[in-house]
């Protein structure tokens, strides 16, 4: 792999090795009995399960966007208080962490997102979201779990009861943690900034999951090392000089020069960064003007940049701005507002390529290798990364989330393609989705903390 996610995974082999001879056991194989531990949690889901079904759709029913997730917080928080744990909320804005402790051992970390996305929700459901709301922008814009966060808190909610209904088969800490705003890349920094690992018991070990709309419930696919990469938002205001759409030699476009800029920025990815390494540049949102006949003073773009390297993201970020500069500068426009927001970049995830095998062979050992398989990088981003590069060896996997019927249609040739997260019409089926999920959560927590 490329320099400097090669050199994170080194780093991340180095700190669970140093873990396994502290004595927390071989990273590459479980440690407990995990067939019978699982076919008492799966009677234990026909029970409870209703409750977790109940649980997630109100939460789907009622999505919060990024740093607005103040209700979702408290329903949260409140569950982890009756699954026993020691609450504390409002940490990095609507953070939760919830402490689980029992007797001395390992401390294990299980995070959940639990913000939403500002989308208009499409999906036909009994208990689709009507929500609508303010963005951060003053917007007015419907909001809809499109990213499987809903599923991502009931299965912390399962696992933490699970956890505490058989604290005689486990001893340590779990710190389970609600986080808010991943969906901007804000979250794990702020929880990080207020103290996540000084106030609360930094972790051994991390572990996460999260939707995969492409594969069937009932499967789960993860990957060792480099898994998601590098984000960056980047907007954009075009600088032109308005007026009439009759005499348009009296203006400066922002239209045209942004239309530039557009087809320009598809020259990075195809002629300037190696092929053999991955990035993309998309532009997600294009405004500007309010009539046929006005040519407005000025256009704003948006983009999202997806890299896996350090020196690719220096590279493609910088010919965004010579690009952008040159068409303005070529049209004698004004010069453009280029802001690269920071507090929006999300780093690469890197899963720790150890706890990853040893994850993996429980998951095959419960589900069956024919349900557990590694998956290819993808260029989506993710904010647990922010906690492995904090020095917390982790591993993050993905549920699938379709009926097994509609991905077999979507296969066929001209078959109705898988609606994917993001958008409008997607949804899991909750069921076995969130059994999977908790089982799966349930175990490879036992796998670390067991006796």
């Amino acid at each position: 792999m490329l320099d400097k996610i090669a050199s994170r995974c080194a780093a991340s082999v180095i700190v669970t090795l140093l873990l396994v001879v502290a004595g927390f056991g071989r990273a590459d194989e479980p440690r407990v009995g995990h067939v019978d531990l699982a076919a008492d949690v799966r009677r234990w889901l026909e029970t409870e399960y209703p409750a977790l079904d109940g649980l997630y759709k109100h939460l789907h029913a009622h999505p919060e966007l990024s740093y607005q997730e103040a209700e979702t917080a408290k329903r949260i928080a409140q569950e982890l208080r009756d699954a026993g744990c020691a609450v504390t909320t409002g940490v990095g804005g609507h953070g939760v962490v919830a402490i689980l402790k029992n007797n001395d051992g390992p401390v294990l970390m299980i995070r959940a997102d639990m913000d939403a996305l500002p989308i208009v929700e499409r999906t036909g459901l009994p208990y689709a979201s009507l929500v609508r709301t303010r963005d951060r922008d003053g917007r007015d814009v419907g909001v809809m779990h499109a990213c499987g966060h809903d599923i991502n808190m009931t299965c912390l909610v399962g696992a933490a009861r699970a956890l505490s209904k058989w604290k005689s088969r486990w001893q340590g800490t779990i710190v389970f943690v609600g986080q808010p705003a991943e969906e901007v890349g804000a979250g794990a920094r702020m929880m990080l900034a207020d103290g996540l690992f000084t106030r609360f018991p930094k972790p051994n070990y991390a572990l996460a999951l999260h939707c995969d709309a492409r594969y069937a419930h009932g499967q789960v696919n993860y990957r060792e090392g480099a898994m998601q990469a590098n984000v960056d938002s980047v907007d954009i205001v075009v600088r032109g000089r308005g007026g009439h759409g009759a005499a348009p030699h009296r203006t400066i476009d922002p239209v045209v020069i942004a239309a530039r800029i557009v087809l320009d920025l598809q020259t990075i990815v195809s002629r300037e960064v190696d092929p053999l390494d991955a990035a993309v540049v998309t532009v997600g949102s294009i405004h500007g003007g309010t009539k046929h006949n006005i040519i407005p003073n000025d256009v704003k773009l948006q983009l999202t940049v997806r890299t896996t390297s350090e020196t690719t993201r220096k590279q493609v970020l910088d010919a965004i701005v010579r690009i952008t500069r040159a068409a303005a500068a070529g049209a004698k426009a004004a010069e453009p507002e280029i802001k690269i927001d920071p507090d929006q970049f999300t780093p690469a995830l890197v899963n720790d390529p150890l706890l990853t095998r040893r994850t993996v062979t429980l998951l095959r050992a419960v589900h069956g290798t024919e349900r557990v398989f590694e998956r290819p990088m993808s260029l989506g981003g993710e904010d647990f990364s922010r906690f492995v590069l904090a020095g917390v060896p982790g591993c993050y996997f993905f549920l699938g989330t379709a009926s097994p019927e509609r991905v077999v249609e979507a296969q066929r040739e001209g078959g109705r393609p898988l609606a994917l997260t993001h958008g409008d019409e997607y949804y899991p089926i909750p069921e076995p989705t969130i059994k999977t999920g908790v089982l799966s959560m349930t175990l490879a927590a036992w796998n670390l903390l067991g006796k």
